[in-house]
């Protein structure tokens, strides 16, 4: 690293999505091998922190809340981070306003992808590479690193490593999980079937409230798990929708817990099954064994990047879309059976007791 400036505090501005933030992990311990000895803070939301509060390849998270003006956001998140004097901005998201943020900032080097006419603003304007759409996200993350590392050491061996998802959940947090589970009623004794029936952000991403909740019914009297509906505030609405239409009734924490507290209920359940949305990543992420529906979005780019997740999908011509919204009869997610997501389950859940 001669003649550059010595990288004693560096920042990451993180992802906005949950998904996305556990597809980032390997870019975040790759960081912490290149500066062993630097302070790597991560800027992210505050939906999203929890997810690190064990997280041994960062020092800190600086949370901010998300405003309506980004223009106010902008400038309040540079007058935070200007009052820290890092010598180095690392910008995972595209967005034209974290890379604002970082030149308010001041912050002396700022380094992206080239993407929304923010190049102007960074100091190190990467090229998006040309496989952005062909390889997993998670290795655009890393992309983005190891030309960090170029940059500072003239060459870059990262890519070189496995990338590791994997998130730590302390025995402490497992045992409040576990405390939460038998209060609300949960059958520790039986094996934990964790179900995420919503989805945040697309309503074509949902494989639908009446086969979620047959199947829950099934995972009860066939498989004889404990069922808990786990989900995001926004989603209590389609869980509720699942109860009402279930015979054998599971249980439901929707709503009831932060990204923190969902990842140790998570930590604790033998398995999870779900549409693509953010747990989805964050299940196998700490080492819960996962089956994920997908319809309109690509598994290629944004499956969980795991051993332990298994992708259920209808091959239809056209899917991915990538819509929110299906223009015609959502054949990718109704083409899903009930008994083929059952019988995946099943398989999870046969092939060995958790340690």
């Amino acid at each position: 690293m001669a003649g550059q400036i010595p990288i004693n505090k560096i920042v990451v501005r993180g992802t906005n999505w949950i998904g996305d933030a556990v597809m980032s992990v390997p870019a975040l311990r790759a960081l912490s091998l290149i500066f062993p000895d630097a302070e790597i803070v991560l800027h992210t939301k505050e939906t999203v922190e929890g997810l690190f509060e064990d997280a041994n390849f960062i020092d800190r998270v600086l949370p901010f809340e998300k405003r309506r003006s980004k223009i106010k956001q902008a400038v309040a998140q540079a007058d935070l981070l200007g009052d820290e004097t890092f010598d180095l901005a690392i910008l995972l998201p595209n967005s034209f306003g974290s890379a604002l943020t970082s030149k308010l900032a001041r912050i002396p080097r700022r380094i992206g992808y080239n993407k929304d006419l923010r190049g102007l603003l960074l100091t190190d304007p990467i090229p998006v590479p040309e496989w952005k759409n062909k390889r997993h996200e998670v290795f655009y993350y890393l992309n983005l690193i190891a030309e960090v590392e170029r940059r500072y050491a003239g060459s870059s061996g990262i890519t070189e490593y496995e990338p590791d998802i994997s998130l730590a959940v302390s025995e402490e947090r497992r045992d409040a999980a576990r405390r939460m589970l038998s209060n609300a009623g949960a059958d520790l004794a039986r094996r934990l079937v964790a179900i995420g029936a919503g989805s945040t952000n697309s309503m074509a991403k949902r494989w639908g409230v009446d086969k979620f909740a047959a199947l829950n019914d099934r995972l009860q009297i066939e498989a004889g798990a404990q069922t808990i509906l786990v989900g995001a505030p926004s989603e209590t609405d389609v869980s509720r929708d699942v109860i009402e239409r279930s015979k054998v009734k599971p249980i439901d924490l929707t709503g009831q817990t932060g990204v923190a507290e969902a990842a140790a209920v998570l930590s604790v359940a033998d398995l999870l099954v779900s549409n693509d949305m953010g747990l989805a990543h964050v299940a196998p992420a700490v080492g819960t064994r996962t089956a994920v529906i997908f319809g309109p979005t690509d598994p290629v780019t944004t499956r969980p990047f795991s051993d332990e997740a298994v992708v259920i999908r209808n091959n239809v011509e056209c899917s991915p879309c990538m819509l929110r919204e299906c223009p015609i009869d959502h054949r990718c997610m109704t083409g899903v059976t009930v008994e083929h997501v059952l019988e995946v389950c099943r398989d999870l859940l046969t092939r060995g007791e958790k340690e």
